[in-house]
């Protein structure tokens, strides 16, 4: 590359710096909205729970199995779940049925609004702030967040007793 060619390139890149990183449209500025949210909120909760005493000094492993069994089926339920898809409505569009409860839904519109929408139909997208409203409400309320913790976990559990049954149903017929 010629050394006269390189200010051009710079500005660019300045300009320009996510043309050409896929061949479909991506909202990168939603994405920046959504990640600085979550990073800048968990901060914020770290810095004012720490300021005040209230981080534990360790989570017993009962409680980490819990929530993340927890967390597992809550970011199902709110990506894939028929009834839930209300909340999803406004920043998706309906794909088709999904099997047992749960639908297909594709992200709509630009900007946050679509990353909003790839948030939302993604279980394991969603896991992650999920994770951390179960960890900030352990902080802040234990027994509480234990219950909806477990509320999650017996749902996800019975789920898997559905699914088992059905299956057993399918294979005497």
């Amino acid at each position: 590359m010629p050394l006269s060619d390189a200010p051009q390139q710079i500005a660019d890149t300045v300009e320009r710096p996510f043309e050409g990183h896929a061949d479909q449209y991506r909202p990168f500025g939603g994405y920046a909205a959504l990640v600085g949210a979550f990073n800048l909120s968990l901060a914020a909760f770290l810095v004012a729970a720490q300021r005040r005493g209230r981080l534990p000094e360790r989570y017993p492993l009962a409680d980490l199995a819990l929530m993340s069994a927890g967390t597992f089926k809550l970011s199902r339920l709110i990506a894939k779940d028929r009834v839930t898809s209300v909340l999803r409505a406004p920043f998706t569009t309906f794909q088709d049925d999904a099997g047992h409860g749960e639908v297909d839904e594709a992200a709509r519109g630009r900007g946050l609004r679509r990353a909003v929408g790839e948030l939302l139909v993604c279980d394991y997208c969603l896991g992650q702030w999920v994770a951390a409203a179960y960890l900030a409400g352990y902080t802040v309320a234990p027994r509480p967040t234990r219950t909806v913790a477990a509320l999650f976990t017996v749902y996800g559990a019975a789920d898997v007793l559905q699914l088992g049954y059905s299956r057993l149903e399918d294979s005497s017929s």
